[in-house]
């Protein structure tokens, strides 16, 4: 089971070592890991994915809520979320396939940011279900080199994970 985890910890030195290495502990895998300052210079929030069971969400929430300098935690339900990946993906550039990736670009909503006679950079945001989908539309097409941000989510409505 998919599980999306949000994090609000100072932002201090020291801090993403910290929780990442309590996923090292446990022995659980880190699918994404997005860590940025929030409007507060003071804290950052970092939003973890992993696959585990209840089991498994239970213990890391648990030990999380542990940690010095983690001030909140919460377990983010894809029902009651927003979650959104950037995706920058390089692929060959060549005259038999330029019309379709400009055509899959357009049907993706992706937008074309550098733009070579040998390669195209195409820049992609959405679901993960969406990159996963544009990603094996490109495969044929001939991917050179792809970068992705992993998964930034926020609760939908005035719910706040700050404390």
């Amino acid at each position: 089971m998919r599980t999306v985890i949000a994090i609000y910890v100072e932002n201090k030195y020291g801090v993403l070592a910290r929780v990442a290495g309590l996923f090292m502990r446990k022995g659980f895998n880190i699918d994404s890991l997005t860590v940025g300052k929030t409007h507060d210079p003071d804290f950052s929030r970092i939003t973890i994915t992993l696959n585990g069971d209840d089991y498994v969400r239970t213990q890391i929430v648990n030990q999380l809520k542990k940690l010095h300098n983690v001030k909140a935690v919460k377990l983010l339900e894809p029902a009651t979320s927003v979650e959104r990946e950037l995706v920058l993906l390089k692929v060959k550039n060549t005259p038999q396939n330029r019309s379709e990736i400009m055509a899959a670009t357009e049907i993706y909503r992706a937008k074309i940011i550098d733009y070579t006679t040998e390669a195209m950079c195409v820049e992609i945001t959405g679901e993960s279900s969406k990159i996963n989908a544009f990603i094996k539309v490109m495969m044929p097409l001939g991917i050179i080199e792809i970068c992705r941000t992993g998964v930034v989510a926020l609760d939908r409505g005035t719910s706040i994970l700050e404390k």
